[in-house]
């Protein structure tokens, strides 16, 4: 038995660069992304992942950009869009360049309806705060301050 003699390393070489994958697999994106693979294929069969292919073994194959994809629609659906509104984004987007007008319209409205919203939420914020200050004084004091403005006869 002949042994080969083993080589020395005399200099370190830096490690080489690793290219950015061009797709990623739906175990990959999710990590990435930090949704559940359940959640994804969920997207996907509701018409939520455009430009979803697979390879040649039949599995899923997605673009980097689909990682900022899923946020975006994260984003909007905590902002109130309907699965149903974000379906005809996703639809338009897959139109390309020519359905940019559409789009800009859909998410001008999506603001309309969530700034709207915030204003509600502001103002829900607003009666919260006064009775929590309302409480605050009626301990502090130990006798019950007037009523709160706009509460009406009912004392909660």
């Amino acid at each position: 038995m002949s042994k080969k003699p083993l080589k020395r390393q005399t200099e370190r070489q830096p490690p080489k660069a690793v290219p950015k994958p061009r797709y990623l697999h739906i175990g990959a994106l999710a990590d990435a992304s930090g949704r559940s693979v359940h959640t994804i294929r969920w997207y996907e069969t509701q018409g939520l992942m455009p430009g979803v292919t697979r390879d040649a073994g039949g599995r899923r194959v997605y673009d980097p950009d689909h990682i900022g994809w899923l946020e975006f629609i994260e984003q909007l659906r905590q902002t109130g869009m309907s699965v149903a509104e974000m379906k005809d984004y996703a639809a338009l987007v897959t139109r390309g360049r020519k359905s940019l007008p559409d789009r800009l319209t859909m998410l001008r409205a999506h603001r309309l309806r969530v700034k709207a919203e915030l204003s509600k939420t502001r103002q829900a914020l607003k009666l919260v705060e006064s009775k929590i200050d309302y409480y605050d004084t009626w301990l502090e004091t130990g006798e019950r301050p007037p009523e709160i403005p706009r509460l009406g006869k009912k004392k909660f």
